[in-house]
């Protein structure tokens, strides 16, 4: 029998990869101060809390583009779901219809 041989692919802490790039952006005074205020309550440098943050935002902007690939037929009924949505129940009307909570007379 021969080895099988396997490999694994390890994942580093983005913090701990080397910062060899710079970013440079203006802002107003009223802004870096509200930046700052969040970056302390958050214990980080102004510069840290500011990536962090700009990199959530582009990871969840990335995460709403989808690519799926469908067959010719899968396609097509996929597009007549789209264009014929079910109908929504006298139970989820009823639902959707009654005041929320907050609103409601104590």
């Amino acid at each position: 029998m021969g080895k099988t041989a396997t490999t694994t692919t390890v994942r580093r802490d983005p913090a701990s990869l080397g910062r060899d790039e710079t970013i440079q952006i203006r802002a107003s005074a009223e802004l870096k101060t509200l930046l700052n205020r969040a970056a302390t309550l958050r214990n980080q440098k102004l510069s840290e809390f500011m990536l962090s943050s700009a990199r959530r935002e582009a990871e969840a902007a990335l995460l709403d583009q989808r690519l799926f690939l469908l067959a010719p037929a899968a396609h097509e009924r996929f597009l007549a779901l789209l264009d014929k949505p079910p109908r929504i129940s006298a139970e989820a009307r009823r639902r959707l219809s009654r005041k929320p909570i907050w609103e409601r007379a104590v």
